[in-house]
């Protein structure tokens, strides 16, 4: 008997580049509130109408004056107007000054603000009963607690940028301009299904009734959650029977309404894995196999008009090649132009001795130091593994680690936002 040589396990790089140029972004867009945009990505550049602060306004709570008229400390002058946020003062006239109130428009004329902390408010004179006076203990200097028209944003200027995912600060931003509403990609429709027939829905049977070898299927909730989190509308279709039949089925059917199909299990090569034939009878499969450590069996592919993708169904490696690959994935086909997961080097505080010929994702959490220590079993079933820790480190082909080596960390903070 002839043996047919395997084909090399595609690296990490390679498949994510494959994968990417096949997320064009889709042409759909829609306009939404400003207030509903969080997490959607900008299909339009976003410009300023106005400058922002539309003219010079007060930074602090206190009196507007010339600096000319401060000759020295202890100098008193009358106050010859009160301006709140929202009232327009008028012209200073020399030699006094202006009450004036954060926010407030500065008078012309008006060259400095002083906090009121540095002031001391004196009563009226003799001789101008009705005059509040204030007298200055600092010696203000041009420009002094003066919020210049358009400093923030200027008239003309792109302030948000086609392709910028959205968050609060950008609400806020898009709001300070006067935008009631965003043109925003539409959400990709993402089908969702786990295989296997020992899976169990949470709910359907307690636990002390489970049968021998059956696990409650926890894929289905946190795929469902990072898809939701990553701007997809969901249709959650459970659990397909591990039958060659009942796949192509779902398979097909999902196609037809849907964006995106993410499937977790059966991508692997053992006789009840369905889904590597089904998808081949129905479209395409252009990856198989990806050379990282948790999440070998990783599948890309196309039917009819979707996208395919088949993740492992052991759930740290579903939860990691999720993170690693199908998020990118998914920013991009809304139109998001940087995707790339973000690493900082840090300090390792552990111990890995068993270097892999794969690239490695290992669950770590940061100490008190500021060190990485490693969660103690690395098993790709052990989901404890993702909630004790904070983040991944990102370990190249073949590298062991000891105390003190130096690591590319990827936070969970910045993979869920």
């Amino acid at each position: 008997m002839t043996l047919v040589a395997r084909a090399p396990l595609l690296s990490l790089d390679d498949a994510l580049e494959r994968l990417l140029a096949n997320a064009s972004p889709s042409l759909y867009t829609e306009q939404v509130p400003v207030g509903d945009a969080d997490g959607r990505v900008l299909a339009e550049d976003v410009v300023s109408a106005l400058h922002v602060p539309s003219q010079d306004n007060s930074a602090m709570d206190g009196y507007a004056l010339r600096c000319g008229d401060v000759v020295q400390l202890g100098t008193t002058l009358p106050m010859s107007q009160r301006i709140a946020a929202g009232a327009n003062g008028q012209a200073l006239q020399t030699g006094t000054v202006a009450r004036i109130f954060t926010g407030a428009p500065v008078p012309p004329g008006a060259d400095a603000v002083v906090m009121q902390e540095d002031c001391t408010a004196l009563p009226p004179s003799d001789v101008a009963p009705d005059v509040p006076l204030v007298q200055f203990n600092t010696q203000p200097t041009p420009g002094q607690n003066i919020r210049r028209a358009g400093e923030d944003v200027a008239l003309g200027d792109v302030v948000l940028s086609r392709g910028q995912r959205l968050g609060p600060a950008e609400l806020g931003l898009a709001a300070s301009i006067g935008m009631a509403s965003l043109a925003v990609a539409r959400r990709p429709r993402v089908a969702l299904f786990s295989t296997g027939d020992e899976l169990v829905i949470p709910g359907t049977v307690a636990p002390q009734e489970m049968a021998p070898g059956a696990i409650y299927n926890s894929n289905r909730y946190f795929l469902a959650a990072l898809l939701r989190r990553m701007g997809c509308v969901v249709t959650d279709l459970g659990i397909v029977p591990d039958q060659r039949e009942a796949t192509v089925q779902a398979l097909r059917d999902a196609a037809q309404s849907h964006d995106v199909i993410l499937t977790s299990g059966g991508v692997s090569v053992g006789e009840e894995d369905h889904i590597k034939p089904a998808v081949q009878a129905l479209g395409t499969l252009d990856l198989w196999q990806i050379a990282i450590k948790p999440g070998k069996p990783f599948a890309y592919g196309r039917i009819g008009g979707a996208h395919f993708v088949g993740l492992p169904g052991n759930p740290v490696s579903s939860f990691v090649t999720f993170m690693v690959l199908v998020r990118p994935f998914l920013l991009q086909l809304q139109g998001m132009q940087h995707v790339a997961m973000k690493t900082v080097a840090a300090q390792a505080d552990f111990t890995w001795a068993r270097a892999d010929k794969r690239r490695e994702f290992l669950r770590v959490r940061r100490n008190a130091a500021g060190a990485l220590e490693l969660f103690a079993n690395q098993g790709s079933g052990v989901l404890t593994s993702a909630v004790w820790g904070d983040g991944l480190v990102d370990n190249p082909p073949g590298k062991t680690i000891v105390p003190g080596d130096t690591v590319q960390f990827v936070s969970f903070a910045e993979l869920l936002v």
